[in-house]
């Protein structure tokens, strides 16, 4: 190691659905990520450091390649992949890092696999993490401090990825975090349920220096603190931008809030359904969810000129096999611009998770199928096999043509970026089923080396930091 210059190589891994060789998408149709970006602008100046950013979704990983430290973003379903090309580098005497939500859920998981792991944020610990290495005192864990603020941040260095390969690097983050408790979620778990706020005028300069007429808004929950959204929408009035972002069906039940949501530019909005069953959304901690309020959830956000990402989960308890057909029509006949299905995956130190383990019902620890569209426990009222089978049929069912159209004459998206997206998720459905792999048989007990107690509840920090994310992996 050069006592005067590091090279520092950070890659974000990706599994088998996303990646770049291989995946359900021969090229990349996402916006930029920003978490190396993020990593990469807190490189501490005085270090002069070289950084290469790879990610694994656009560009594959050279496994030739120098360096004196590899940091590594690990969300569950890319942890085999980060655990392998961990142990590649590390034979070779490169000092491997490991951070991100798989990381924070489970420190002991991610711990023997490299030579030292951030748990939580990584903000303030990272700068902290290539001070002590350069100085020969790298520490095996580094914790978010629980007094971690988001003001006075650099801005995310989007030089270090190609910006030709995503379909937009208009990306913002004003929040972290949410309020809410949501049993099979990772986020109040991982990061608690305290959010963290960039400073409005922050991130309206970000927008303003960036000159962007577009943002995508990666916030988890961007109303959860009601007094700042609202500050927050009052000052993207002037800058007449179109933006896209996550909430909650809360923001329905508040219209003075919609309003000014409307009038700040909102174009799209993510929300978690989740469920037809209202006994599913009590189970799970989301009871302010009321599906027979979807329908008007959906027309008040279409009065404003906003479309609707509607996301929904498979395999709660109170599920049957005629589920996946009745939430595919309702998506349909109620005009959700772009429905959206998953296996509700119990992901290692969630509530659902410690639960399902301590009814022996968790059929596998294999990390790699921890992505939404396997199937990894043994469900309550339907066969594995139902279960996968199912959400792929809800996929199909939502994206003919005849789905299509009439979600389409509907929406208040423009025609064709509507009809690009909806075409987008059909080529999804169509092909999902290639890319569904299991090491047993459905409905079979796993093999033997899947078939170990799985991992018992992680030593979480204090105060820890998704993504989701999606997005949440620092």
């Amino acid at each position: 190691m050069s006592a005067t210059r590091i090279k520092v190589v950070l890659i974000s891994p990706k599994g088998p659905l996303y990646r770049h060789r291989g995946g359900i998408f021969r090229q990349s149709l996402r916006y930029m990520p920003l978490t190396l970006p993020t990593l990469a602008s807190l490189v501490p100046a005085e270090l002069a450091a070289d950084v290469v950013c790879i990610d694994e979704g656009v560009r594959d990983v050279d496994l030739d390649l120098k360096a004196d430290l590899i940091g590594m973003t690990v969300i569950t379903g890319t942890a085999r992949r980060a655990y392998a090309l961990a142990a590649h580098f590390r034979r070779r005497g490169i000092t491997v890092v490991l951070g991100g939500p798989h990381v924070t859920l489970v420190p002991e998981d991610a711990q023997p696999h490299a030579d030292s792991i951030v748990v939580g944020y990584a903000d303030e610990e990272w700068p902290r993490l290539l001070r002590d290495f350069t100085a020969g005192r790298l520490q095996p864990r580094y914790r978010q401090s629980p007094d971690l603020t988001l003001a006075g941040l650099p801005p995310p260095d989007l030089n270090v990825l190609p910006r030709s390969r995503y379909l937009t690097t208009d990306v913002f983050e004003a929040t972290r975090g949410c309020t809410h408790n949501c049993s099979f979620c990772v986020v109040p778990s991982a990061w608690g349920r305290r959010p963290l706020q960039r400073p409005v005028d922050e991130v309206v300069a970000e927008i303003r220096r960036r000159r962007a007429k577009r943002a995508i808004f990666v916030d988890l929950n961007l109303i959860a603190d009601k007094c700042y959204a609202r500050d927050l929408f009052e000052a993207l009035i002037p800058l007449n931008i179109h933006w896209y972002g996550l909430a909650t069906t809360l923001l329905c039940q508040d219209l003075p809030l919609l309003d000014l949501v409307a009038r700040s530019g909102c174009r799209g909005l993510l929300m978690g359904l989740e469920s037809l069953s209202r006994r599913n959304l009590g189970d799970n901690q989301k009871p302010f969810n009321h599906p027979d309020e979807y329908a008007r959830v959906v027309g008040l956000l279409h009065e404003r000129g906003i479309s609707l990402q509607g996301c929904f989960v498979f395999g709660l308890d109170d599920d049957t096999p005629d589920v996946f057909l009745d939430t595919a029509r309702f998506a349909v006949d109620a005009g959700i611009d772009l429905p959206r299905f998953a296996i509700v995956t119990p992901f290692p130190g969630t509530p659902l998770f410690q639960r399902l383990a301590g009814e022996g019902r968790i059929l596998t620890t294999n990390w790699e199928l921890y992505d939404g569209q396997h199937v990894v426990f043994k469900p309550a009222r339907m066969s594995v096999a139902d279960l996968q089978a199912g959400n792929e049929r809800a996929w199909k069912y939502a994206y003919r043509w005849a789905g299509i159209a009439r979600r389409l004459r509907q929406s208040p998206a423009s025609w064709p970026l509507g009809l690009l997206t909806n075409l987008g998720y059909r080529h999804y459905a169509r092909r999902l089923h290639k890319f569904y792999t299991c090491d047993w048989h459905f409905d079979q007990p796993p093999p033997a080396r899947e078939a170990a107690s799985p991992p018992g509840p992680p030593a979480l920090p204090d105060a820890v930091s998704i993504l989701a994310a999606s997005e949440q992996d620092r």
